[in-house]
């Protein structure tokens, strides 16, 4: 799934994402770690894996999109 980068803290490495409808959805540092990032900057468009319902969205994995 593809969302565009928000807001992120890098010194607790959590954030959030806007999906493409404009839901956001946190990020922790795990799945921020999952990804091999090492910063972050909001705009940036990014690949995401969830799991859970549309309503309690869990992001695992964050990393940036390539094309």
């Amino acid at each position: 799934m593809q969302a565009t980068a928000y807001t992120y803290d890098a010194g607790t490495r959590t954030g959030s994402v806007l999906l493409d409808d404009g839901t956001p959805v946190s990020f922790d540092a795990a799945a921020f770690d999952a990804g091999g990032l090492r910063l972050l900057r909001p705009g940036q468009r990014v690949r995401i894996e969830t799991e859970g319902p549309q309503g309690g969205l869990r992001v695992t994995l964050v990393t940036l999109q390539t094309f």
